[in-house]
């Protein structure tokens, strides 16, 4: 199909030191000088293993947050080329066939492909080590999208997943312990039937499980209970007036985490929506 859009773009920014709340959870250790690496460990915990049961309206129930995730600090797995040192990277491309293949789109979502743009950004993982993800937004809010990662960058903020959110992930059993940082995904408002701003690709999720969405009893993800107590601070949450926040706003984009009911702690927008 026919994909307009402009060639790629790439910036460059130089990384400070980082401040305490932003540091990653977990340090990477570096390899012993001499001899073999050591054998990684084995995960803590496996997301998306363990469905949830159903509650009446096809959520999950809303249980306990397991031991394992109360520090969440899972290792962010490569699927893109990591960054090449510790220096921020984007690039803006047209919308490739294949990753809108493998994305949410489908003839019926509000926004047309050549209206998207395909980005890829350098992160900090809860592992200490920059990776690359990906992400599908609006071609109107790509240059801003890449200046307020190149600055979550730069503070060190971790993230532990950013891709294309897939299909069958619409429509699959509740884990209830993803934590994708994303955007476009074609979907209604979350209890409306008109579209999100995410089916636009002008809405960004950070962090889901560390920034729940609560509203009533609902809290979502259903594990992320131990992540509304926001006073106790732990890496990738996101506070009123943090740099994560400030970047956002410096683009004209508005916090969920504001607003009272419901609180969308992960969601940012450029719509207020």
């Amino acid at each position: 199909m026919g994909l307009a859009g402009c060639g790629p773009q790439g910036t460059e920014t130089p990384q400070p030191t980082p401040s305490p709340l932003f540091a990653p959870a977990s340090p990477a250790t570096p390899p012993p000088a001499t001899g073999a690496a050591p054998a990684p460990e084995p995960p803590r915990w496996k997301v998306g293993a363990k469905p949830l049961p159903r509650r009446p309206d096809g959520l999950g129930q809303i249980l306990p947050t397991p031991p394992e995730l109360e520090n969440r600090a899972l290792p962010t797995a490569d699927f893109l080329p990591p960054p090449a040192g510790d220096r921020y990277a984007s690039t803006i491309a047209a919308v490739p066939a294949d990753v809108l293949k493998r994305s949410t789109w489908q003839p019926a979502c509000p926004v047309a492909p050549a209206a998207l743009r395909y980005l890829t950004m350098s992160f900090w993982g809860f592992d200490g080590r920059p990776h690359t993800g990906e992400m599908i937004v609006n071609a109107s809010a790509a240059d801003g999208v890449t200046k307020v990662f190149g600055r979550l960058f730069a503070e060190r903020f971790p993230l532990e997943e950013m891709r294309v959110t897939r299909p069958d992930e619409l429509t699959a059993a509740p884990t209830g312990d993803g934590n994708d940082t994303s955007a476009f995904v074609c979907r209604p408002a979350r209890g409306q039937a008109n579209w999100s701003a995410h089916a636009y690709g002008l809405a960004v999720d950070v962090n889901p499980f560390c920034n729940p969405y609560t509203k009533g009893d609902l809290v979502l993800p259903e594990l992320a209970s131990a992540y509304l107590d926001r006073g106790n601070l732990r890496p990738g949450m996101l506070l009123p007036g943090d740099p994560v926040v400030r970047a956002f706003s410096s683009i004209g984009w508005s916090w969920g985490g504001s607003w009272t009911s419901p609180k969308d702690r992960m969601h940012f927008s450029a719509t207020g929506n």
